[in-house]
């Protein structure tokens, strides 16, 4: 076999077995899926054997078609990893780097330093989609996402962004009206604002203490539960940075301060690749030496 013909095929193969469809794959290389379908046709009629198998559904590897991938997979990723290399070193950075935030932290910090990133790359383009939900990494082509709190372990690469400070506030009405609350617990009489999560995380006697909080307003929006505490509608717990001049001008005030978690995270998700792009990798320093020294 003529060397040449050895790797034709390999990187379509590598892009099917990562996105799981022929589609998906055309659609990650810019090719037409019937190209992704004939180079991998060829690779398994050169190779003797099926490395994937098809229903109408799905695509999967074979027995034979995962300890393949795995060898291809370093091949792929080792050549993209020197390629862009060279290309840095002699080139601005160029694309889109798509990222997926969510909150107000991504909105008052994340988004800044990311458009501070796209001055010193003037060729590159930043598509930032703000948004909480679940996100497909590969079919939806995004090069990593913000995000905070407990992540589920998904196999996706985490990075430790900023360690911060999580505040429970009320407006001196609600005060007066329904009492302080003197422990989390007191929380299951009280009407609380929920942002994505109705568990809340405290700290009692240095261990970690869960409360289940229920209240009438639900929303993964920042700005609307700030309204509605300051209102006097029920206690927020969020973020220090999070709760902007409301809570610096006394309009809402914090309760349960011994008991706040400390210890909240944002972190930078990326999907489990060996190499990332040259943008990707790029923008995670640039924005894990911005937070290095941050404090909430």
């Amino acid at each position: 076999m003529d060397i040449t013909d050895s790797f034709q095929g390999i990187t379509e193969f590598v892009a099917v077995a990562e996105t799981s469809g022929f589609t998906a794959a055309a659609k990650k290389l810019g090719v037409s899926t019937s190209h992704v379908s004939r180079q991998v046709a060829a690779l398994e009629e050169r190779l003797g054997t099926s490395l994937l198998a098809r229903t109408t559904r799905k695509v999967r590897l074979t027995e034979a078609g995962q300890g393949y991938y795995r060898r291809c997979q370093e091949i792929v990723d080792g050549l993209l990893e020197a390629n862009e290399g060279l290309q840095t070193e002699q080139i601005q950075l160029t694309g889109t780097l798509k990222v997926s935030a969510a909150g107000e932290f991504a909105v008052q910090y994340i988004a800044p330093k990311l458009l501070e990133f796209s001055l010193l790359h003037p060729e590159l383009q930043i598509d930032l989609n703000f948004n909480s939900r679940v996100v497909d990494f590969i079919e939806e082509g995004i090069d990593f996402a913000i995000r905070y709190g407990r992540l589920n372990d998904s196999g996706l690469i985490a990075r430790k962004l900023a360690t911060r400070r999580l505040v429970a506030v009320a407006s001196p009405a609600y005060i007066k009206a329904r009492g302080r609350p003197d422990h989390p617990l007191d929380l299951k009489s009280h009407s609380c604002l929920i942002a994505n999560n109705d568990r809340w995380l405290f700290q009692d006697q240095g261990k970690p203490l869960e409360v289940k909080v229920t209240g009438r307003l639900r929303c993964n929006e920042v700005r609307p539960l700030l309204q509605a505490c300051q209102a006097g509608v029920g206690i927020c717990y969020l973020p220090r940075s999070s709760l902007g001049s409301e809570f610096t001008k006394g309009q809402i005030v914090e309760v349960l301060e011994a008991y706040s978690h400390r210890d909240a995270t944002s972190w930078i998700v990326y999907a489990n690749r060996k190499f990332l792009p040259a943008k990707a990798r790029k923008a995670i320093h640039f924005l894990l030496e911005s937070f290095k020294d941050w404090e909430e």
